[in-house]
């Protein structure tokens, strides 16, 4: 993910897309596991990933989902992002997985602000 943005420049170019028609779905520390925050551009908010993307496109004018994750213990954010889930938290990865797949398809269907509207939660508002 940190080096993403070559990947993303090339696909781009390739099917010849404006920024508009780009969505970039990403994990999230900042965000309680299983939020999801949709948004219609900005900065990269301190993702690495993203940061590469706005870097080698030349531009932070591109949708972008983030599924977060939780907040990583102490210093261990690398084993964090990287590791893997417990069996207590595979509950709420699934739930926020079947919401982020819906939120896609809401966007490419409808459009950046309907999916913002419908999936944005509010960290006490998301259960499953």
């Amino acid at each position: 993910m940190n080096r993403s943005g070559g990947s993303v420049v090339e696909a781009v170019a390739f099917y010849k897309l404006p920024l508009s028609d780009v969505l970039v779905v990403l994990d999230d520390m900042d965000l309680g596991l299983g939020q999801l925050r949709l948004r219609p551009a900005g900065s990269a908010g301190g993702h690495n990933g993203l940061k590469d993307i706005i870097a080698r496109l030349g531009n932070d004018d591109f949708a972008r989902l983030r599924i977060g994750i939780g907040t990583a213990p102490g210093d261990a954010a690398v084993n964090h992002v990287l590791g893997s889930f417990s069996s207590e938290e595979m509950p709420a990865v699934e739930a926020a997985c079947r919401r982020a797949v819906e939120a896609v398809e809401c966007w490419a269907q409808w459009g950046i602000d309907q999916a913002m509207n419908r999936y944005n939660q509010k960290k006490d508002d998301f259960t499953d």
